[in-house]
């Protein structure tokens, strides 16, 4: 079974240097390079089962508008990159996903880009780089 590298992607400039330090990686390793991209998707409880139906119909809108928008152009990018590269547009909690994703991958490392950012709520609540290095069960690589 070939090794597995999650990469997570936005289409941010720091994302991409993710992407292409895990290409390095995936290619010295001849490993399987495996894109997430997480839609931000907050359950809620007080909707209606009409407002329901309309979210779920915007939430399949969305993941075409960034499998177009953000992920396509990537893979374009990358295809001639020689690592066979896997594609994954999820919704859900950012942290939670990428951790599943690994979990479900079986993938060795997770490599996500550092925003830079030192704002108010990222102190007080955490960064997603920060809650990943703690909680991922794998060795997770921070490309600035």
């Amino acid at each position: 079974m070939t090794e597995k590298i999650v990469v997570a992607y936005d289409g941010s400039e720091n994302a991409h240097n993710a992407v292409n330090f895990a290409l390095d990686v995936a290619r010295a390793k001849n490993a399987t390079l495996v894109v997430v991209h997480v839609l931000e998707w907050s359950p809620y409880s007080f909707l209606t089962k009409t407002e329901i139906e309309e979210r779920h119909m915007r939430r399949k809108e969305e993941l075409e508008r960034a499998d177009k928008a953000i992920v396509s152009p990537l893979l374009q990018e990358i295809q001639s990159s020689g690592v066979a590269v896997e594609v994954m547009v999820k919704y859900g909690h950012i942290s939670e996903t990428l951790l599943k994703v690994v979990a479900d991958t079986g993938a060795k490392q997770l490599v996500i880009g550092r925003t830079g950012q030192s704002s108010i709520s990222t102190r007080l609540f955490g960064s997603v780089a920060g809650t990943l290095a703690q909680a991922a069960p794998v060795a997770v690589t921070i490309v600035p």
